[in-house]
């Protein structure tokens, strides 16, 4: 995304107002407090800020694996993948015009529907996930 209106600063405001909100969330919020500790978070808000600024501003400074992230914490479910797009959009929201919100939502959907996919679609399952 090439978008003269967001930029490193603002991407950082917004990303700091989420993770506000997604460790104070009854659901999403103990399974971070679980896989990340107090003492750690500012190293994970850096590394998602480098993510969010390779995703959007195309700066190429994560270098990381979010699938294997997301896997390595087993506990996930898709209600999960909700609420965190939901306060996603929520924030997105309140920090940025109706087009640029409107293009970072989207973006989160694709990343979370692809994270999705991964961590949940299983063909040949008989939960109608897949054919039987």
């Amino acid at each position: 995304m090439s978008d003269p209106i967001l930029d490193e600063a603002k991407l950082a405001g917004f990303l700091d107002a989420f993770y506000t909100r997604v460790r104070q969330d009854p659901l999403i919020g103990p399974v971070f407090a679980a896989a990340i500790p107090d003492a750690d978070w500012p190293r994970h808000m850096a590394t998602i800020r480098d993510f969010w600024s390779s995703v959007l501003l195309k700066t190429g400074r994560y270098k990381g694996n979010p699938f294997g992230k997301h896997q390595a914490l087993g506990a996930l479910e898709p209600a999960h993948f909700a609420r965190w797009l939901g306060l996603f959009e929520a924030t997105a929201t309140e920090h940025f015009a109706p087009e640029t919100a409107a293009a970072l939502v989207a973006r989160a959907h694709r990343i979370g529907d692809s994270l999705k996919a991964g961590l949940f679609f299983r063909p040949g399952a008989s939960d109608g996930q897949g054919p039987s």
